[in-house]
């Protein structure tokens, strides 16, 4: 399927709220979307008609609005959120970027990605379900796997360790070095730059 050349109107970060949930992996969208609001300052603010916390700021050079999102439905049920503020401003799906945690890459890791399965992903299911299309663009960031699937609930729900918390945050700040080029709408660049593999870290 071709991908669309336009930039995108809506950056959905996914997530748990709540306190108990700020720090853990799940949450690794939520901390792209607000490290991207702070960076083009805005400032999220709670709208319930959308379910989340959201913040519009001007978008690309035609002048058009991006909204950032944080959906509060909890992950399992984010695409009440997303659908919601997508509907109310006739956004199509292809003009949407889900950015979330992801299992089966490893921290410092991401990948670009448009359509194609979910991966398992809860939050992206239910987006899906409610847009009733699996064709809107994502951006994946790992936490890496704990090696065992009866595993995997209990990890996503706690804190990554020092040095994976370390990665992910370079992940992060690779992906906000790039949001020029995806506010372009030029996501061909945009998988090249962020899809490669990351700099090892210098030695001592």
């Amino acid at each position: 399927m071709a991908q669309p050349p336009r930039p995108p109107r809506l950056v959905v970060g996914l997530g748990n709220p709540g306190s108990e949930y700020a720090k853990t992996r799940h949450n690794a969208g939520f901390w792209f979307c607000e490290r991207l609001a702070q960076t083009l300052g805005a400032r999220l603010t709670k709208e319930a008609r959308f379910h989340g916390y959201a913040a519009s700021v001007r978008g690309d050079n035609r002048g058009e609005a991006l909204w950032l999102l944080l959906p509060q439905t909890y992950m399992n049920h984010s695409g009440q959120a997303v659908a919601a503020l997508a509907r109310f401003y006739r956004f199509e799906p292809a003009d949407i970027l889900v950015v979330h945690d992801e299992l089966d890459l490893p921290p410092g890791s991401l990948r670009l990605k448009f359509g194609g399965g979910l991966g398992g992903h809860n939050g992206l299911k239910d987006i899906a379900s409610h847009l009733d299309t699996q064709d809107y663009w994502r951006l994946r960031i790992g936490i890496g796997h704990p090696g065992d699937r009866d595993e995997v609930i209990d990890y996503v729900l706690k804190p990554p360790r020092r040095e994976e918390a370390e990665a992910i945050d370079a992940a992060i700040e690779r992906a906000l070095a790039g949001w020029p080029t995806l506010a372009r709408g030029d996501w061909t660049v945009a998988m090249q730059k962020l899809n490669a593999k990351p700099a090892p870290p210098p030695e001592n």
